[in-house]
């Protein structure tokens, strides 16, 4: 398909008001926001705050009815949802974000689960080597339309992290306890977080029953339903995964690269190099 040809698609999209809001979403001062880049538990934080306001459990087969992602929808679509909205977002700093729930995970396991992810989109082939997925991750050459894991991070700390309408999330303390760091998404959200509707919340969300849930429901879920079927879109569920997936040549490059940030956020540099050179500065 030639440049052109895409741009006359897009063109037609917007007038028909078919192409995804994504960046270009009307924004409404009461919105929430679950931001986060790509692989970094958005999904999972999407069933533990639908499971917390929804009655009727959160699936894959109404996730984009209830907190839908605006990169799946219309702006004409989502300005027909009920107010206050929830909705998914990727995108680096936005400052007409009024509300913002932002969720960061370990970015070395973000390589690995960014890496089988493209894989089951099909945007890299089996067997692609993972070091060289890293390096093109690292340039900011996947998921090129948010930017490096960094400086998407570090676009809202910079901005955000201050104020009372930003509520910032590890995915590794919510892998810990998820009750706990619920419970400060439902006082953010002005929910009454009894111990029996964060219990709810936390097992209708659970890695088992979602993968369950995909099994049944992938091919109705936006996200995944053109998608490779024999890879999955929840996978492990983990925090240092990366421990067996990545070569020490990559951990020192993610290290290397986004170590001082890594440090900031609570995450261990392993590779030699970098434990070095944090004993030198302790010294």
């Amino acid at each position: 398909m030639t440049e052109s040809w895409k741009r006359a698609k897009h063109i037609g999209r917007m007038l028909l008001g078919r192409q995804p809001a994504g960046r270009h979403l009307t924004v409404y001062p009461d919105d929430v926001f679950l931001t986060s880049y790509p692989r970094s538990g958005n999904a999972w934080t999407r069933f533990l705050v639908g499971n917390l306001i929804y009655s009727e459990p959160v699936t894959f087969a109404n996730v984009e009815d209830r907190l839908p992602e605006i990169y799946l929808h219309s702006n004409r679509e989502l300005l027909r949802l009920s107010r206050p909205r929830v909705l998914k977002s990727h995108e680096y700093f936005d400052p007409r974000y009024r509300k913002i729930i932002y969720i960061v995970r370990d970015p070395r396991d973000v390589m690995v689960s960014m890496y089988h992810y493209s894989m089951k989109r099909g945007e890299v082939p089996d067997k692609y080597p993972i070091e060289e997925f890293v390096r093109l991750g690292l340039a900011g050459e996947f998921f090129e339309d948010w930017a490096t894991w960094e400086e998407h991070v570090n676009s809202w700390r910079a901005t955000r992290s201050t104020r009372s309408v930003f509520l910032f999330l590890r995915y590794e303390d919510m892998l810990a306890d998820p009750e706990r760091e619920l419970e400060k998404v439902a006082e953010f959200m002005n929910i009454d977080p009894t111990p029996e509707r964060l219990a709810r919340a936390v097992k209708f969300s659970g890695a088992d029953h979602m993968r369950n849930l995909e099994k049944q429901q992938s091919r109705q879920w936006k996200l995944t339903k053109k998608t490779r079927q024999d890879i999955p879109f929840v996978r492990e569920a983990r925090s240092g995964g990366w421990k067996d997936q990545l070569s020490e040549a990559a951990v020192e490059s993610i290290e290397q690269a986004w170590g001082a940030t890594m440090r900031q956020l609570g995450y261990h540099l392993a590779s030699r190099s970098m434990e070095a050179m944090q004993q030198t500065t302790v010294i």
